[in-house]
């Protein structure tokens, strides 16, 4: 069994929480750290500093999720089935699938 047929019937399964990433866990304590820190802040310099992290993890995220989605659509996936990974639905993984750039999930 392909190894993304395993993970298709994961999350399917509603199990996709067993399939974790110790760097994304890693990432998070700090995230949570940081949050921990900045609770510290008067609200406005909070505010600012949270939204500045959305934004810089989004610009990051974001490209290398639809790069993913298109690599995963280059491997022959439906719409509805990178949907489901990544809890979008089928109708926005098309147009995020149309904004990338061609190759660009190889």
């Amino acid at each position: 069994m392909l190894v993304s047929h395993l993970l298709t019937a994961l999350v399917l399964a509603g199990q996709a929480g067993r399939v974790s990433s110790a760097k994304v866990a890693f990432l998070r304590t700090d995230v949570e750290r940081l949050c921990v820190e900045l609770s510290e802040l008067a609200p406005a310099l909070r505010l600012r500093v949270l939204t500045e992290l959305r934004a810089a993890v989004d610009e990051v995220t974001s490209p290398a999720l639809a790069a993913a989605m298109a690599a995963a659509n280059a491997e022959g996936w439906g719409l509805r089935r990178i949907g489901a990974f990544v809890g979008l639905s089928h109708e926005q993984v098309r147009r995020t699938l149309a904004a990338v750039p061609p190759g660009a999930g190889e």
